[in-house]
């Protein structure tokens, strides 16, 4: 059962997964030559982190950042930056590969390798959100060998939980609360929409609205590289202005965790 501090009736996380160049890479590793592809990547560092951290800084909210090890070795000043405004980073993979597609001692690799980046770069990493919201038969017994307090990957509940079988907390997601269903667009196909900041402002604000009535927890998931448009970047704006003028209780994955 959780209690929200300070009297609070619901909780909120705003998280982004700080993929950059390496999303594109994990889906077709052709794309590491297709310049045109990675560009959109690199809009993430590149533009949208400063412009994510000062809108952070206006409302004077902590987020917490899962980056893969990969992406933190390309953008090591941006990682920096993030851990300078106070933000925590969680692990987000080395590749942007999912568990499910390794072999064990793959993933142990990829968990070790990503730790190793991140750490050296001066995060105190407890946290882990796969790159595909998805675990292998092997990935709790992971994360517990090397020292990790919770999980970001389950859509099973609306508040965090323990798991039943690992010292570990559970913080779930949804892919209603993503920026990418929305937003996402792949030019290889041509078959994803991209909808309008209103629309998915719309939709953001009447679950923030039926989480606060429950008394769960608000978990924004977003990408740099999305939602840094300068559009959405207003809509994300208001939309924080909602969730504090609504009594959240705001706090990095982290924090949240502690509760449990």
């Amino acid at each position: 059962m959780v209690t929200w501090p300070e009297g609070r009736s619901f909780g909120a996380t705003i998280s982004f997964d700080f993929d950059a160049e390496e999303v594109w890479i994990g889906e077709d590793p052709e794309n590491e030559h297709r310049p045109g592809v990675l560009s959109q990547g690199a809009y993430g560092p590149k533009v949208a982190i400063p412009l994510l951290l000062a809108l952070l800084e206006r409302h004077q909210i902590t987020a917490t950042f899962y980056v893969p090890g990969k992406d933190a070795e390309r953008h090591p000043d941006s990682v920096r930056a993030i851990i300078a405004a106070g933000h925590e980073i969680g692990h987000h993979g080395y590749t942007h590969r999912s568990p499910s597609a390794l072999t064990p001692a793959e993933e142990e690799a990829e968990l070790v390798r990503g730790l190793s980046v991140l750490r050296a770069l001066g995060a105190d990493v407890v946290g882990y959100r796969s790159p595909s919201w998805d675990f292998s038969r092997t990935t709790l017994d992971l994360l517990i060998k090397y020292g990790f307090e919770y999980s970001s990957n389950l859509m099973d509940d609306l508040k965090p939980y323990r798991h039943q079988n690992h010292d570990l907390v559970e913080v779930p997601v949804s892919w209603l609360l993503d920026d990418a269903p929305h937003f996402w667009f792949a030019g290889d196909t041509w078959t994803k929409t991209i909808r309008s900041p209103e629309e998915v402002y719309q939709i953001w604000l009447a679950e923030l609205e039926g989480i606060a009535l429950l008394g769960g927890h608000f978990m924004l998931t977003m990408h740099p590289q999305i939602i840094g448009r300068p559009s959405r970047l207003a809509m994300l704006d208001r939309l924080l202005g909602d969730i504090e003028a609504r009594g959240a209780w705001i706090a990095p994955a982290r924090q949240i965790a502690s509760l449990v």
